[in-house]
């Protein structure tokens, strides 16, 4: 199972370092982990992925269950040899789709049942279930059933939500005791934009004493400023010896200050998603690559990376090849983009570390 430790604490904020031991390898923390929904980062090889010092990416529970199938994967020796990934796996439970599936699914207390987006056919998901197909699917880290309530809800709605997490919750820790493996079973805290529930939230899913704790229901359509307040609220109480991590949160600016609240794990399909829709972060800020001024920029598309894109390829020709429509093109802004990302996450660590933060 993992283990985790915190090697250095910032004396200007709740930042800290740290090293998240897995059966597949040790994690600097902070860290980002890029998104490979359908055991695949778009667009990259896992090569270019370890290229990056990428040592831990997330895989999506509910799209893996409905294709290939958790029990296939499973016969073909696990997600990390089906998808030849050398490195660590955390698996979501499926319940942040149940939030962006709204449409297709009916909640009550024993669980969800769901139509798939693929051919609309009938599926249960509950707790024990969850928590199940992620053993089938060999991640490292598996994440507990939470329901995922949209914003804006109401008190009540919220409340239930939040009561029915933590039931599932601890059916969850049962399903994962019942069957041993080296997986790590993280809980989820919930509660919306209401401080009291998500402090209700955080007393009940850490009294479970798993191995690691996130904050979920954040950046679920809210503004920045509210979710900045639950994260600046929840993040310092969660409990100091275990990792903390934060879900679905992932603009530079938004990691930086989730950071400074002691935020230690960081997933979001912000950086993959963008690139291919022809935007990259650089240190002069996003730029959009299908903008005509930059149809005959020599420049790379940013002169401070030292990623192979930026090195090769001028920002008039990754332009031309948006318009063009070019699959080169996504690729290109897509691993400048994780390049972008990993550089950031180290430039964060290094500032912990020599008091710069």
């Amino acid at each position: 199972m993992i283990a985790f430790e915190v090697v250095a604490r910032s004396t200007r904020s709740h930042a800290r370092l740290g090293r998240l031991h897995t059966p597949h390898g040790t994690i600097e923390t902070p860290v980002f982990m890029p998104v490979g929904t359908q055991a695949t980062v778009k667009t990259l090889s896992q090569d270019e992925l370890e290229q990056l010092g990428y040592r831990l990416i997330l895989g999506n529970t509910y799209h893996l269950y409905l294709r290939p199938g958790d029990e296939r994967i499973a016969r073909l020796g696990g997600l990390h040899r089906f998808m030849s990934w050398h490195g660590a796996i955390l698996t979501d439970s499926g319940g942040y789709q149940v939030f962006s599936l709204a449409s297709l699914r009916q909640i009550d207390d024993d669980g969800v049942t769901f139509r798939s987006h693929i051919d609309g056919s009938e599926h249960r998901f509950t707790p024990e279930r969850a928590i199940q197909i992620q053993q089938n699917l060999g991640s490292d880290i598996i994440m507990a059933f939470d329901e995922c309530p949209p914003y804006p809800a109401s008190y009540d709605e919220v409340a239930r939500a939040t009561e029915r997490t933590y039931r599932w919750a601890i059916r969850c820790k049962q399903a994962w005791q019942a069957k041993p493996t080296q997986q790590a079973l993280f809980g989820i805290i919930q509660g919306g934009t209401y401080e009291d529930l998500r402090l209700m939230s955080l007393e009940q899913i850490t009294a479970l004493e798993l191995p690691g704790y996130a904050i979920g229901g954040v950046s679920v359509g809210e503004p920045v400023e509210e979710t900045q307040r639950i994260v600046a609220l929840v993040a310092p109480r969660m409990p100091a010896d275990k990792p903390r991590y934060l879900m679905g949160v992932g603009t530079p600016e938004d990691i930086l200050y989730a950071v400074q609240q002691g935020v230690d794990m960081f997933d979001c399909v912000l950086p993959t998603r963008v690139a291919r829709h022809g935007a990259v972060y650089t240190s002069r800020g996003r730029l959009n690559l299908r903008n005509a001024k930059y149809a005959e920029a020599q420049e790379p598309l940013d002169p401070e990376c030292d990623c192979w894109v930026c090195q090769r390829y001028s920002l008039a020709y990754i332009h031309h090849l948006f318009r063009a429509e070019e699959m080169l093109g996504y690729r290109l802004a897509t691993y400048h983009n994780l390049a972008f990302y990993a550089r950031w996450m180290a430039r964060i660590r290094e500032a912990i570390r020599t008091g710069q933060l």
